[in-house]
């Protein structure tokens, strides 16, 4: 009578962790290749109770089995219902080189050689689930479909074979079918300016299942995405990136094969550009070599420009160099830092003109506008040119097209004060420059003592100063004062066609005669 129950209660054993073993093979095959958090806890919990029963070791298990199962189930079955928990854990973590679960397999397998228990089924359990972990070296990843289970189901067939001839049970060529429930849904971002790849965060949204409601999570590339199932949107996300989104429809199909054209990774490529003023993530991994938090004062050396040390300049100009480039691939940034922001120079007439260079330089690399570096310099040189012309013994044409240029700055700025143009971002051009500037060509129209009689003599009579030297240049004040203070040509009025509106009966030269008078009067006045 005990010997029957003795055997009964072993056979009850035998059943009961293959049951267990059932249990953890489940999750692995409904989750295979997904990650999910959950089902590795739960597998990895049993996997480690299972390593204490053999051996124990200072790792806590929170799920606990019967006591005294190892004096019913000899060492060998043990092992075996070990290795094919491990080798389910390693399905749910198929492509990610799981450390936690990369480190327990090399625990097993190292703990076979020490104490000469190796067997070729649990060596194969071990090779092949090292081989899930790494699957297609982290590109390639498992799928859920029906196909794909059944194709798992004969792969991870409970039947570990005890030599490399040993095809009693389970054929072991049908170890190879897993290939058949790959897919390669690895995703790389490549950074558009230098064609490298780079690291980049990526926040991932899944649709609603039966197991959990829609999440947003987030992985840093290279990173294997979601079934098609169930993505619905990936976007690139960080302060360092342009933002990247990618909407989907999820689909019951498999994943997108090289070469399909309606491919949204573009065969697991996304080209994304980094912003003007960041570091890539793996030249400054936590942020502290970025634009905005070093002191640009002293990177950009101003006090170089102020003194004669030779080796302060040459260290100051390989900052800036060194500066640019890093922050921004541009190459007409990079040229205009070698060229115009040289610390090198010590001639005093230049260094107002350098200052402002570096100035618009931090303007245009921290706020990446690479391309608003010739609407500074226009702006700048517009005013030094005019003193140029004004000062210089000869007479040249004068360019009235770089006030309108202004005048159109200046009225798109304050559109924007005036709330009349709704935009996300700030002007183009500082306010505050803008300001300057303006201020600055004032002082320079009314320069002249001859401005108020020029104007006067051209309203009442339309004529220009004479042709000598020093009338063509009170001509050229003449026209950019005409030219930005909005005055037409006196035969040419905007009340005119008004008054003829109004006279209909009157001739538009005798209306135009009005004007001039009553405007003259006003002049006067």
């Amino acid at each position: 009578m005990d010997d029957a129950i003795d055997m009964d209660a072993e056979a009850f054993v035998q059943a009961f962790i293959n049951i267990v073993v059932g249990v953890c093979i489940s999750p692995g095959l409904r989750f295979a290749g997904t990650r999910d958090g959950k089902s590795q806890e739960l597998v990895y919990e049993y996997a480690v109770h299972f390593l204490n029963k053999i051996k124990p070791v200072s790792v806590s298990s929170n799920h606990s089995l019967p006591k005294g199962l190892s004096n019913y189930v000899d060492r060998g079955t043990l092992e075996t219902c070990l290795h094919l928990i491990v080798l389910s854990l390693c399905v749910v973590m198929a492509g990610s080189g799981h450390l936690q679960t990369l480190r327990f397999l090399k625990f097993l397998r190292n703990q076979n050689f020490t104490e000469g228990h190796s067997n070729y089924g649990t060596q194969m359990a071990d090779s092949l689930g090292m081989g899930f972990l790494f699957l297609g070296g982290g590109m390639r990843t498992f799928s859920t479909s029906n196909s794909s289970i059944a194709a798992l189901l004969i792969t991870l067939y409970p039947r570990l074979p005890a030599g490399p001839n040993d095809n009693r049970c389970h054929l072991q060529a049908f170890r190879h079918l897993y290939v058949l429930a790959t897919e390669a849904r690895w995703i790389q971002i490549v950074d558009v300016d230098t064609g490298m790849p780079v690291y980049a965060p990526l926040e991932v949204t899944v649709r609603e299942t039966e197991h959990y409601a829609e999440t947003s999570f987030c992985e840093v590339t290279p990173c294997i995405l979601p079934e098609r199932a169930v993505l619905k949107t990936v976007r690139v996300c960080g302060p360092r990136y342009w933002p990247h989104v990618i909407e989907l429809i999820p689909e019951e199909k498999p994943w997108w094969t090289s070469g399909d054209k309606d491919d949204p990774f573009n065969s697991s490529v996304l080209y994304i550009k980094r912003k003007v003023g960041a570091c890539s993530y793996v030249d400054d991994p936590v942020g502290s070599q970025s634009l905005l938090s070093r002191p640009m004062h002293k990177v950009f050396g101003l006090a170089c420009l102020r003194t004669s040390n030779s080796e302060t300049e040459h260290m100051g100009a390989v900052n800036l160099d060194q500066l640019v480039s890093t922050f921004s691939s541009d190459p007409s940034l990079i040229a205009f830092a070698q060229l115009f922001c040289n610390p090198s120079w010590n001639n005093r007439s230049d260094i107002d003109f350098q200052e402002f260079c570096l100035q618009v330089l931090f303007e245009c690399v921290s706020k990446d506008r690479p391309a608003f570096l010739q609407v500074y310099l226009s702006l700048y040189t517009t005013i030094g040119s005019m003193v140029d012309e004004i000062t210089s013994a000869t007479c040249s044409v004068g360019d009235t097209l770089s006030l309108w240029s202004l005048k159109l700055a200046l009225a798109y700025n304050e559109a924007l004060d005036n709330g009349r143009l709704e935009i996300l971002n700030s002007g183009i051009v500082q306010p505050t420059f803008l300001g300057s500037v303006k201020k600055r060509l004032e002082e320079i129209l009314n320069l002249s003592l001859h401005i108020k009689s020029d104007l006067q003599e051209y309203l009442l009579l339309g004529r220009w100063p004479k042709n000598d030297t020093m009338g063509w240049k009170r001509s050229m004040l003449l026209s950019w004062y005409l030219r930005w203070q909005k005055i037409k040509r006196v035969n040419i009025s905007s009340s005119v066609p008004l008054l003829h509106l109004l006279f209909p009966g009157t001739q538009v030269t005798a209306i135009d005669e009005f004007n001039k008078c009553w405007f003259s009067s006003q002049v006067d006045c």
